[in-house]
Parts: C-alpha cells; sequence; structure tokens
C-alpha cells in the first residue's frame, strides 16, 4: 500500500512539474594543461550520472540532460573565464560541473556565477580561501578543502617517521594554500619545515629550485604541484641531482602518470588523495566499467557533483538556480533514503514523491561549513614501480 501511495503521490507531483525541457550542464575542467592526464576520467565521471538521470527518465517530468564541455586549462583565469561565459551565455546551461583547479575556479565564481546567479559543484578545487569567498550561496565542492588536507599530510609523515621534510608547491592558490595549510599542521604537531618555497609551473629546467631545496635538506621532499606541469619537473631534477630519495604527493600529483613518468624512483615515496572505500565506491567502479577509471583521482567526486545538481533541481521541482541552490545541502545529507551510484533515478523518483533523500553517492559525500566535503582521504604508497593504497581516512 505504500509503495503505491508513494508512486501515486509521484505521478501527481511529475504531473505539477512545468514542461520536460533539455536542461543543460556545464562540465568544465583542465581538459588541457597540468592536469589533463586526470580531467578525462573526470568529465566522464560527471556524463555517467548525467546518462543514468536520462535513462530513468524521472527529472522533472521527463525532462533531459545535455552535457557541455569546456576547457577551465587549470591555470588560466581569462580564458577559464571566458570559457564560462560561453556557458552561460551561448550554451544556456542551468549548472556548472567544475572547474577542477583552486585558481580557475575561483575566478569563474566571482567573475561569472556570482553575476549571473549560476550554481557551481567543484569536484577538485581545494583551496581553503574558496571557503569564505563570496558566492551567495552558489557554490559547493565535493572534494574536501586543504585545510584538512594540511591536516592529513601531516598524520602520514609522522606515522611513517618523517619528522623533517623541505616543501617545493606551485605557485598559484591551490599550491600555496596547501603549503600554508601543511605547515600550520605539521609544526603544530612538531614536524619541521626546513624550507617552504614556490615554484613557478612549466618551466624547462628547475635545477635552481632542487639546489636550494636541497641546501635546506629534509627527510624527504613534499611537491605540492601538478602531475603534467611543473610538480613532475621538481621530482625529475630531484632525481637527477640525488638531491632527494624519497617525496610525499599531495592529490594534484596523483595520477597513473606520475608512476608512468618515474617508476621505481618513487619507491618508498608517499602521498594522499581524495578517496574511500565505502559501498558507493565500489558500486561506482562497477558502473563505468572499462569506459573510464573510476579510480582516478576526483573522478567519483565528478560523479557526485553532477549528481547533486540534477537532484537539487528535483527537490526544488525546477531548472533555475536561483531556486536549486537551496536545495543542494538538504540532499547530500542526513535525514533521508541513502542514495548509492545507479539508484539516482530511484532518488529521482522518491524526491518527485515528498520523500527525503541522503545522497551518498560514490565519494561518501557528506557536504558541510560552507558547503564542501568533510573528506575522506586514500593514503598511498609507492612500490616496486607501483602505486599501493595504504589505507584510507
Amino acid at each position: 500500500m505504500r509503495k503505491l501511495l508513494l508512486a501515486t503521490t509521484a505521478v501527481a507531483l511529475t504531473a505539477g512539474f512545468a514542461s520536460a525541457e533539455d536542461i543543460k550542464i556545464g562540465v568544465i575542467l583542465g581538459f588541457t594543461g597540468p592536469l589533463e592526464a586526470i580531467t578525462p576520467a573526470m568529465g566522464d565521471g560527471a556524463e555517467l550520472a548525467i546518462a543514468e538521470v536520462n535513462a530513468s527518465g524521472a527529472l522533472l517530468g521527463g525532462s533531459t540532460v545535455s552535457p557541455v564541455r569546456a576547457d577551465s586549462t587549470c591555470i588560466d583565469a581569462g580564458a577559464a573565464t571566458a570559457a564560462a561565459e560561453r556557458l552561460i551565455t551561448s550554451d544556456g546551461v542551468k549548472g556548472i560541473m567544475g572547474a577542477d583547479c583552486s585558481g580557475v575556479t575561483g575566478a569563474i565564481l566571482s567573475n561569472v556565477a556570482l553575476p549571473n546567479g549560476m550554481v557551481m559543484i567543484s569536484p577538485s578545487a581545494t583551496s581553503p580561501g574558496l571557503s569564505t569567498a563570496e558566492d551567495n550561496g552558489l557554490f559547493f565542492r565535493t572534494a574536501p578543502s586543504d585545510a584538512r588536507q594540511g591536516v592529513v599530510m601531516t598524520e602520514v609523515l609522522l606515522e611513517e617517521g618523517i619528522n623533517e621534510v623541505a616543501v617545493s608547491y606551485v605557485n598559484n592558490d591551490y599550491g600555496k594554500g596547501l603549503a600554508d595549510a601543511f605547515q600550520a599542521a605539521y609544526e603544530a604537531a612538531g614536524g619541521t619545515i626546513t624550507i617552504n618555497a614556490a615554484h613557478e609551473d612549466l618551466k624547462a629546467d628547475y635545477s635552481a629550485e632542487v639546489g636550494a631545496l636541497a641546501a635546506a635538506g629534509g627527510e624527504r621532499l613534499v611537491v605540492a604541484g601538478y602531475v603534467d606541469g611543473g610538480g613532475s619537473g621538481v621530482v625529475r631534477a630531484a632525481i637527477d641531482s640525488g638531491a632527494f630519495d624519497t617525496f610525499h604527493f599531495p592529490d594534484g600529483m596523483i595520477s597513473a602518470k606520475l608512476v608512468e613518468n618515474f617508476g621505481s624512483d618513487l619507491d618508498g615515496s608517499s602521498g594522499q588523495v581524495p578517496g574511500t572505500n565505502s559501498d558507493g565506491a565500489g558500486i561506482f567502479a562497477k558502473l563505468a566499467g572499462d569506459s573510464f577509471d573510476a579510480t582516478s583521482p576526483f573522478a567519483a567526486e565528478s560523479y557526485d557533483a553532477a549528481a547533486l545538481i540534477m537532484l537539487a533541481m528535483q527537490s526544488a521541482g525546477s531548472s533555475d538556480p536561483s531556486v536549486y541552490k537551496d536545495h543542494v545541502i538538504s540532499v547530500s545529507n542526513a535525514p533521508g533514503l541513502k542514495v548509492q551510484p545507479g539508484q539516482l533515478g530511484l532518488a529521482l523518483q522518491a524526491l518527485a514523491a515528498g520523500v527525503a533523500v541522503d545522497y551518498q553517492g560514490a565519494s561518501a559525500v557528506e557536504l558541510i561549513g560552507p558547503g564542501e566535503s568533510a573528506g575522506n582521504y586514500r593514503q598511498i604508497g609507492f612500490e616496486d614501480g607501483a602505486e599501493v593504497t595504504v589505507k584510507f581516512r
């Protein structure tokens, strides 16, 4: 009887939605630039959620969703802003999944999303500065702030007996924010940072930077950069010169490309990246199958970001960002029907019937404070030329 009642209510409420639409959602990521090794899987993750919703036919009276990709470049704020403006003015998107890197995400938020009243959910912009950015309730992220990553980095290094490190960070919002957060946490816990130095991205030669890092010393070199950018350049110079034997890698460096670049030279090194061993992560991997690497950094968070946009629309009964922005938090948190990957159609039907949902998704997402993920991390090691999972935090 309860199922019949819910179904009847769902039909009645669905009939009350506006006429079915073709809703466009922007997917803006650095498909070129220093994160191009991981953004294909991120885009595929977001589009997997969109395809799942379309297959259900349950969104806003049978509305369909079309993804529109745009290139943030990760590092060029002007290009990213222009791309985001095109998504809104030319393509008419009703939400943005992205951007990826913190600097371009902040630029899009302040220059495009805020003046146009557009919802953004980033799967990977982690700068602590975004927690307090003016956003009028429009900006969310399924990745945790680097304020949290700094603490996790500290725990990993100290548990491995590394009490003194040198730090090289990419000279932008992401690198500086993470380096500062890590320094505060590491020194508060008794660790020593011998040098905390910026490197410019995509230089041809990093021997001078590595010379300064080597002179300062340290048991391990922390490289807070990009795997397709200057971060790998710093690692290569450090290995070639013998300046450091082991490294620690935050999320911007974690990718299959890292092992491809350096192989067994990374043995004994460490790192971390947002990730979880939740049931949802396993389901997401099965859904992706061989179509893309579901374990690639931020692929799960991208699926979740896109899913939250569409669930919030359903909860609000509208694709208007000014309306559904107020529903993003409620569909991502308890109380409500727990929702995993592959259950987006069920979640849409529940919302149409007036049943609350608690979306957990592929990354065990739980939005806190200013609309960002509480954060789960996969601790990484390197053995015999391969990346291995040590544990989850």
